[in-house]
């Protein structure tokens, strides 16, 4: 297991280049967010998949969120239309995990079933991670422990169980992300996490 400390503003270039090389041959690596720290697997390695599930001794009927890059990436994944988008590009880049209708070329261990909840953090650490390929994004904990604030609880948590981590201090939110189900008319909130004072005055009143 390797430590990398990073400057979560400005990450430097090189430490994220060997994070995402980390990632692309199947590693593991616990990683920071808008939110807590995740466990973060490359989505199309079904082996780095299987491990993030038996890491946090999740069943795997249990789907995990995937981590992208830029609103744009949910197209290629999930189906979104015109009145969805209008409301994402409100919410992301931020702390919500959106459920949308998976597209059926999209195979994964990762994502049992037809749908597929995304994850597009307020954080360029991990948006730079999923840069080239979708990563898992799920907290870096056992299945029912609290949810990391730092890497100090996701190793109390997990253990030496991954190839690297990425350190860029503690959480300043401190609350796993908001889920709200896309697939419904109108979108429903399934979990209740951060970011709720912006949903409550902005988005809520619209629509949900």
């Amino acid at each position: 297991m390797k430590l990398i400390k990073i400057d979560a503003l400005n990450p430097e270039k090189y430490k994220i280049k060997l994070a995402r090389d980390t990632l692309k041959v199947g590693g593991i690596v616990i990683y920071p967010t808008d939110t807590v720290y995740g466990l973060g697997a490359n989505v199309f390695h079904d082996e780095a998949v299987k491990k993030i599930y038996s890491i946090k001794k999740r069943p795997f009927h249990k789907p995990i969120s995937i981590c992208l890059s830029n609103v744009e990436d949910i197209y290629q994944f999930a189906f979104m239309s015109r009145e969805m988008n209008e409301m994402v590009q409100k919410l992301l880049p931020g702390p919500y995990t959106l459920i949308f209708e998976k597209k059926e070329h999209f195979k994964s261990k990762v994502i049992p079933g037809n749908r597929i909840g995304i994850r597009i953090p307020n954080n360029p650490i991990c948006r730079e991670l999923s840069l080239n390929f979708p990563i898992t994004s799920t907290s870096a904990n056992i299945s029912g422990d609290m949810p990391p604030k730092s890497v100090k609880d996701a190793l109390n948590s997990l253990g030496d169980v991954s190839d690297l981590i990425i350190d860029s201090g503690p959480c300043s939110r401190k609350l796993p992300s908001t889920v709200v189900d896309m697939t419904k008319s109108p979108p429903k909130i399934i979990r209740h996490g951060a970011g709720m004072a912006f949903l409550n005055k902005n988005i809520l009143n619209e629509s949900i």
